[in-house]
């Protein structure tokens, strides 16, 4: 049975004004991935995005799965009709969440990723997220990185393929030293930083990561904790504005140098089922001010 929304939520998703205003910086998009509601179809997570005035959604699960290419064939047959059905929202798509790890990237792995080619290419969505992979960012895992990196180049402009690879600070590339030398390695790779992992696994604070990540971010993952052990990690997920995450010092950063990319909760429900709701920690991070910016019209 799919999680039940807001009975008024499909005319809330008409009458939702999704433009982000704020007086200290230009306009954000504001979005969720769909980490934390991957039961739910298309067309209501994009209502959920809609009720709660968000401008996209990072499409990550979908219909209780992660493999997205196969539910995008099940459930709308092409690449045209799935871009059909995008036209018609209000709420855009930033990205497709892949598995893909540059570091250990199997053929087979490769081939998966390309599988969401023809899915991207078609809604025009031009953000594919790959992990970094890895555990140290040691010399032999950096050029591993940078072999997957050149596979992907060489592949884009031999296909023609107008997507970008962007590849997010996951596992090795939380430490500094790790992110300072595949950037110097890699000057124009596009990253997701994962605002909450380089603070918490790599003990550096926001406003210094920002300081390395600026000019390759093109999408923020953000979430809160606190330093209490939970079931699965050394701490453990809560409410957005209720745990220790200092946004305030990332809002901050960004809006000393007027960040316009993608700010984006990862609610990770799927890896952590004893989480609240998605819509609940919505509720709370637009309740708290927690987002980087307010929303228009509220």
């Amino acid at each position: 049975m799919l999680p039940s929304l807001p009975a008024d939520i499909g005319n809330q998703a008409e009458e939702a004004v999704v433009t982000v205003v704020d007086n200290d910086m230009p306009r954000m998009t504001l979005a969720f991935s769909t980490l934390g509601c991957a039961d739910l179809e298309l067309d209501q997570a994009l209502a959920l995005a809609a009720h709660h005035g968000l401008d996209a959604i990072e499409i990550r699960a979908l219909g209780g799965t992660i493999d997205l290419a196969t539910y995008f064939t099940e459930r709308f047959g092409s690449p045209a009709a799935l871009a059909r059905a995008l036209q018609e929202s209000i709420v855009g798509v930033c990205a497709f969440n892949t598995s893909l790890r540059l570091v250990g990237a199997t053929s087979e792995a490769k081939e998966a990723f390309l599988r969401y080619l023809p899915w991207a290419e078609a809604a025009g969505v031009r953000s594919l997220r790959v992990f970094d992979g890895g555990e140290t960012g040691a010399e032999k895992e950096l050029d591993e990185a940078l072999s997957t990196l050149r596979w992907w180049d060489e592949t884009a402009r031999r296909e023609g393929f107008t997507a970008e690879m962007v590849v997010e600070t996951h596992d090795c590339l939380v430490a500094p030293d790790a992110i300072a030398r595949f950037l110097q390695a890699a000057p124009d790779c596009a990253l997701i930083w994962d605002t909450h992992h380089t603070w918490r696994k790599g003990g550096q604070d926001p406003a210094e990561t920002w300081r390395q990540v600026r000019r390759n971010a093109r999408h923020l993952h953000v979430k809160d904790s606190v330093s209490k052990a939970g079931s699965r990690l050394p701490y453990s997920y809560v409410l957005p504005g209720s745990g220790e995450f200092p946004m305030a010092a990332l809002r901050s950063a960004l809006a000393a140098d007027g960040y316009a990319g993608v700010v984006s909760l990862e609610w990770e429900k799927l890896w952590h089922a004893e989480l609240p709701p998605l819509d609940l920690a919505l509720q709370a991070a637009r309740q708290s001010s927690w987002w980087p910016q307010e929303l228009r019209g509220e």
